[in-house]
């Protein structure tokens, strides 16, 4: 029976990896493009589900100024919007957001040292942050795309009757996995196999030698940048179901990290196998160490583990090895 119990807390460990690695994906596939790390990108799943919870729920943006400023009260349109239609809106406030980023930071940083992009996303992050507080309001959201939550019954019933225990495995969870596979797998064939995926690749080496064969570097940030905002809007989905929208949503960032040292930030494939370790990683610790140390260590786990790999394995397992000579 204890084989059990752990082989249960291993398949919650790999689904929670999975949750960790859509969030990974997004700043693997800024860093592809410009070498730099995107803070901002745990605040842009933030922004995507207030942003999705406010189409859908008929809200009016920046409502408590408009209270404010003319003395009225307006709060909702007095519609709702589908599901479907509402996150195809929200993609496409996200493209937005990539065309705004590109034109007013990025292209105004070109060849610039890595650390300037970096404190830039800094900055971006603080901004998108407010403005969510301000077009959303800060109170918690609940986000109901029509996904399947809860406990899958068909699971629990066919584990009881193969091993005579039965799994409790979250139906919300079976789909993150789902979902994140095939978004690997597309992202897999468009970094590899076509023109604007190797473009991408290009501009990631060198920005100057990029624009001196002819590639727009431009277009490839925005490229990357919507693509980046669409795989935040997916885990902000998947996030804000699970915990609701709330502003501490955007820390899932840091869980990230730890995901990106293991599995290299240039590796799509690297982002989920680093989710998947890290998931498998910490609850396994919890269920067998945890008791011996007073628990709790799922807070800190994978970070320690991080460090370690980056004492031995500073690439991460699918990370690109880097030599400079000076």
């Amino acid at each position: 029976m204890e084989f059990l119990y752990a082989s249960e807390v291993l398949v919650n460990g790999l689904m929670a990896g999975v949750m960790y690695s859509l969030v990974a994906l997004g700043f693997v596939l800024i860093y592809k493009a410009s070498g730099v790390f995107n803070y901002a990108q745990g605040v842009m799943a933030l922004f995507a589900a207030m942003t999705l919870v406010g189409i859908m729920e008929g809200r009016v943006p920046f409502a408590h100024l408009i209270n404010a400023a003319f003395g009225v009260h307006v709060d909702r349109f007095g519609w709702t919007v589908p599901a479907i239609f509402g996150i195809a809106l929200t993609a496409l406030i996200m493209v937005g957001l990539a065309i705004a980023v590109e034109k007013l930071v990025l292209k105004h940083l070109v060849g610039q040292e890595p650390i300037i992009l970096f404190m830039a996303t800094i900055g971006l992050a603080w901004f998108l942050e407010g403005l969510g507080d301000v077009m959303w309001g800060a109170d918690v959201k609940v986000l109901d795309v029509g996904l399947p939550q809860g406990i899958s019954d068909s699971i629990e019933t066919a584990t009881n009757n193969w091993l005579g225990y039965g799994f409790f495995i979250d139906r919300l969870d079976i789909w993150a996995t789902v979902i994140a596979a095939a978004l690997v797998a597309a992202l897999v064939g468009f970094s590899q196999y076509t023109k604007q995926g190797r473009a991408m690749r290009a501009v990631a080496d060198d920005h100057q030698a990029a624009l001196s064969v002819g590639i727009s570097l431009r277009f490839i940030w925005i490229m990357v940048w919507s693509i980046a905002g669409f795989v935040a809007l997916v885990a902000g989905i998947m996030w804000g179901t699970k915990s609701g929208v709330q502003f501490s949503l955007s820390l899932i960032a840091l869980k990230a990290l730890p995901v990106l040292m293991l599995g290299g930030f240039t590796s799509i494939p690297g982002a989920i196998v680093g989710g998947l370790i890290i998931g498998m990683g910490e609850k396994l610790f919890e269920y067998f160490i945890g008791p011996m140390v007073g628990g709790a260590t799922e807070n800190w786990f994978a970070y320690v583990l991080a460090l370690l790999f980056l004492v031995f394995r500073p690439q991460g397992l699918f990370g690109e090895r880097i030599i400079e000579r000076v």
